[in-house]
């Protein structure tokens, strides 16, 4: 809602209080002013001039010379490329000196020969966007009414010589969709009276009753309709004063009829249409369901196809107009309309919701049904527009007004306690300052006891429990007033949960590692969704998706990440890791809610260190991969319980891929991305993981142990085990582990060989053992035991023997 400054002043007294400051004091009270501005700002020198003479440029075809009264002592000669220039004209005039919009200085100046003291102007070259101007004017300088007087201020004929602020409104605040519901506001915070307007229109005998009659057949969509007639108008241009408030609102000038409606929609929040009554085609309006199949031309010459759903005002039997949104082609007001129909009715902001939606119509007037207007205001906006009318147009208003009600316009009454309004506030207000709050807000209230019951008047349909009173008390109280006390209770809400806790340890460390998190799309196509996934399950399919490429709920986000590298290695990043923790849905086949489960996932390709100067690079592979995750289980404390054993999965290159156990339940998978995807997405070598992240947060890790540093030397032994060449190291590795008892403290594999002088089907590999015992220092004979016992595992369990 764009408020003008100068038109609230209208209603509220404004005195010492300027426009930045009364910005600030509304967005403390809970309606947020997302900025002020000053439509004049940098803007000097401008006047209303009288163009005495217009001739063509003798030196060019698309320039005038003319000669201009500026108010001065002498005319001033000016050269204008404007086509729409003429003789007699009253222009706005930067004379020179002047600053325009963008600090445009004006400055004397020879255009082909001939001097210009001067620029006359268009009201885009003041500021005001195109769309703002009236369609005369869009093209060409701005020509004033010809009573205009000359060497006026030209920005302040305008209206702009005035502030706008802009509110951010919620939803809720419809009430401050309008001039005086904004003056209700803010004489609220300022503890001042609004004054309203008292519309009363001179009538003449003639009975509006006699032109028309109103019928409502859906009346649970339009209550309340009021229709005032006008006669003998004249449409033209609206004066000055009109046109400036509405462009400062963000609405563009047509005629005065049209403007007046638009203006009252400003005003008191209650959308207005005009009808051109001789082109009704009948004396009565009726409201009701459009027909199945039934069509209707709107203003923006579109003919729109209708249905039952929409709501039309028809003359009895076409429509002329779609209820709440737009008026029809058929009854349009234009220069030749004589008499006037004013519909001013209240519509059930349902009905106007889903009209606006299936045409793709959203207007000012629709988007105030849809959030609810005063109803009490339907009758004194029918009467403001007739009184206008009358004035700015010439017209005669027929007596009374015709109408079909059958609206509840009762006031509500809601109730609450002082007690809880100072428990939840954690003030100690007495009733007194409650009470001077709600005069404040011009709500009726009364007080019994402990007990406030406050009449809300219609304009406030936000407030409706005792909860929206305690609002507006603190709004008014002011938010900065209220105390700030810590919770009493037994533990202090807001921490984190372990498994909160948890996860952060497992972003910091990835990110730390060098992996940089990706937020993903939940949303991915049926191809992708099977993908990666754990979980093998029936992917969910979402009733309207976007489009094909969203309409399922991804069971993996490795798919997603993919996507990730591969949008940026065609942006020429090639050195890449990525990692996100995000949820996946697994459909149960019981419930309609899938199953949702958080899984961490990674993605790295190109190189994962360089060091140009030592003339070093190492190539993402499996190792470094390995190597993170095992980093991050022993962050996590469960290095000892997490195995890799070798597998395969679709998608997943099959030599270099393994399932990753937790207590040998598989939690995961990580490998290098099969060769064929790698080229179908035009990526480089590709190393993906993904783990269930709740499995891993959900595991019990075993306290901290700390262990005293050897005061003993070790001892350590190599071995080198021929075996067959599918036996996997970390099989040996748990064998050897688990036959060395208390003595053998480490195991480390350090080399691998599959050479010529290999037996057929074998390959060695090499262990590094270290004994220590932290009571003495061991000798070989204390060794000697334990380290047969090992040889004897690996040769029983693996069939491995030593290497000669």
């Amino acid at each position: 809602m764009l408020v003008s400054y100068k038109w609230l002043q209208e209603y509220v007294d404004l005195t010492g209080v300027s426009a930045e400051e009364l910005g600030e004091r509304i967005t403390k009270s809970g309606i947020e002013v997302e900025g002020v501005d000053k439509l004049n700002e940098g803007v000097s020198g401008l006047v209303v001039g009288h163009v005495i003479e217009c001739e063509k440029h003798p030196n060019a075809e698309k320039l005038n010379k003319t000669l201009v009264d500026i108010g001065e002592e002498e005319p001033v000669q000016i050269v204008c490329g404007a086509a729409n220039v003429a003789k007699g004209q009253k222009v706005a005039v930067a004379t020179v000196g002047a600053v325009l919009p963008g600090n445009f200085k004006i400055k004397k100046a020879k255009l082909r020969g001939e001097s210009s003291h001067g620029m006359i102007c268009s009201l885009q070259e003041l500021g005001i966007e195109g769309k703002l101007i009236a369609k005369e004017f869009a093209e060409g300088i701005y020509v004033f009414p010809e009573d205009t007087e000359v060497g006026q201020d030209a920005m302040a004929l305008l209206g702009r010589d005035d502030q706008v602020l802009e509110l951010g409104l919620t939803p809720n605040r419809a009430d401050c969709m309008s001039m005086i519901g904004v003056a209700y506001e803010t004489a609220a915070i300022l503890g001042k009276d609004v004054k309203l307007p008292e519309p009363k229109a001179a009538e003449i005998s003639e009975q509006a009753s006699d032109y028309i009659k109103i019928n409502i057949e859906a009346k649970e969509d339009n209550p309340l309709y009021v229709a005032k007639v006008v006669k003998n108008v004249k449409v033209g241009p609206s004066p000055l004063w009109l046109q400036g408030r509405l462009m400062a609102a963000g609405i563009r000038p047509h005629n005065n009829v049209v403007d007046i409606t638009n203006y009252i929609l400003l005003e008191y929040g209650q959308p207005l249409h005009a009808f051109d009554y001789d082109r009704l085609g009948s004396k009565e309006i009726l409201v009701r369901r459009a027909k199945s199949g039934e069509t209707i031309e709107t203003l923006d010459s579109v003919k729109r196809s209708l249905s039952e759903e929409h709501l039309v005002i028809t003359n009895g039997a076409e429509p002329i107009a779609l209820a709440g949104v737009m008026g029809g082609a058929n009854s349009e007001v234009n220069a030749d309309t004589v008499t006037v129909l004013i519909e001013s009715a209240y519509f059930a902001g349902a009905s106007i919701r889903k009209s606006s939606k299936d045409h793709g119509l959203r207007s000012e007037a629709s988007s105030r049904f849809e959030k609810g207007v005063d109803p009490a205001r339907v009758h004194k906006a029918a009467e403001r527009a007739a009184e206008l009318m009358a004035e700015l147009t010439g017209g005669e208003v027929l007596a009374g007004s015709v109408e079909a009600d059958y609206l509840d316009k009762s006031e509500k009454t809601v109730s609450t306690t002082l007690g809880k309004i100072n428990s939840v506030l954690g003030t100690e207000l007495e009733m007194k300052e409650i009470e001077n709050i709600f005069a404040r807000l011009q709500f009726r209230s009364t007080a019994d006891n402990d007990t406030i019951s406050v009449i809300v008047p219609t304009r406030r349909g936000d407030i409706t429990i005792a909860e929206d009173l305690i609002e507006e008390v603190a709004r008014l109280y002011g938010y900065d007033n209220l105390p700030s006390t810590l919770p009493v209770v037994a533990s202090v809400p807001g921490r984190l949960t372990d498994y909160q806790k948890k996860r952060r340890v497992v972003r910091r460390y990835l990110e730390g590692a060098g992996l940089y998190q990706a937020v993903t799309y939940s949303l991915t196509s049926r191809d992708k969704a099977l993908q990666y996934a754990l979980e093998e399950r029936e992917p969910v399919e979402l009733a309207m998706p976007m489009s094909e490429e969203r309409s399922m709920l991804r069971l993996s986000i490795v798919p997603q990440l993919l996507e990730v590298l591969k949008y940026n290695t065609a942006r020429q990043n090639d050195n890449l890791a990525m990692y996100e923790t995000g949820t996946v849905f697994l459909k149960d086949g019981v419930s309609e809610l899938p199953e949702e489960r958080e899984h961490l996932s990674g993605a790295l390709t190109g190189l994962w260190g360089s060091h140009p100067w030592q003339g070093e690079k190492k190539p993402v592979d499996f190792f470094v991969l390995k190597g993170i995750l095992e980093g991050l289980f022993a962050k996590l404390g469960l290095e000892e319980r997490v195995q890799f054993k070798a597998g395969e999965m679709d998608g997943m290159h099959p030599g270099r891929t393994a399932e990753v156990l937790l207590d040998g339940e598989r939690v995961g998978f990580a490998g290098q991305v099969h060769p064929t995807v790698q080229k179908e997405m035009d990526l480089k070598e590709t190393y993906v993981f993904e783990l269930s992240l709740k499995m891993l947060l959900d595991a019990k890790s075993e306290p901290l142990h700390y262990i005293a540093i050897p005061r003993f030397p070790s001892i350590t032994r190599d071995i080198a085990l021929v075996v067959d060449k599918v036996q996997s190291a970390g099989e040996l590795k748990e064998i050897i582990a688990g036959a060395g008892g208390r003595l053998l403290k480490e195991v480390g594999v350090f080399d691998l060989y599959e050479g010529d002088r290999m037996e057929e089907g074998k390959k060695s590999i090499a262990f590094s053992l270290k004994y220590y015992d932290p009571e003495k220092t061991l000798t070989d004979e204390d060794i000697a035991k334990t380290h047969e016992k090992v040889l004897a595992s690996v040769k029983e369990q693996a069939g491995a023997v030593l290497r000669g």
